[in-house]
């Protein structure tokens, strides 16, 4: 799995999320191009701001045993994988705005680094390494882009 706190692989995301544009169909799924962007940057969001309320301790145990290993594992997500409902966008998306914001979020994560990351509690799964962090943002952007066939 590509590390996204390498600069290689953030300009190669980068360079991915410029292909894509608002009017693409996806390969799968319902979402357009700028809901599937607002999608990409929950996981961000969760990161960065505090736009979204954390699961509560029961909850939270439930994730991290059956959920947290298929979210930050190296194997990526099959095509039509459920989501939760955090990450459901369902109304229509400013495809710039959404671009412009996914690009400061994937350049921000690049120059914080792993050591900022490592052991960093997340809001679904408690404290993860830098490298399961690396992955679930990785899987996350790859799978969607692949789903615009970018």
């Amino acid at each position: 799995m590509k590390n996204v706190f390498e600069p290689g692989t953030t300009e190669e995301l980068l360079s991915r999320l410029d292909k894509l544009r608002p009017d693409l169909k996806p390969a799968w799924g319902k979402m357009s191009a700028p809901q599937m962007l607002a999608h990409c940057n929950v996981a961000y969001e969760m990161v960065y701001e505090d736009r979204h309320p954390k699961p509560g301790a029961l909850k939270r145990y439930i994730l991290r045993l059956f959920v947290k290993n298929i979210v930050v594992g190296e194997k990526p997500y099959k095509q039509g994988s459920p989501t939760t409902p955090a990450f459901k966008v369902s109304h229509d998306k400013d495809f710039q705005a959404e671009k412009e914001r996914l690009t400061h979020y994937i350049r921000k994560t690049q120059a914080l680094g792993p050591a900022h990351f490592e052991g960093r509690d997340s809001h679904s799964f408690g404290p993860l390494t830098a490298q399961e962090w690396s992955n679930m943002f990785y899987k996350h952007l790859d799978h969607h882009l692949r789903q615009f066939r970018v």
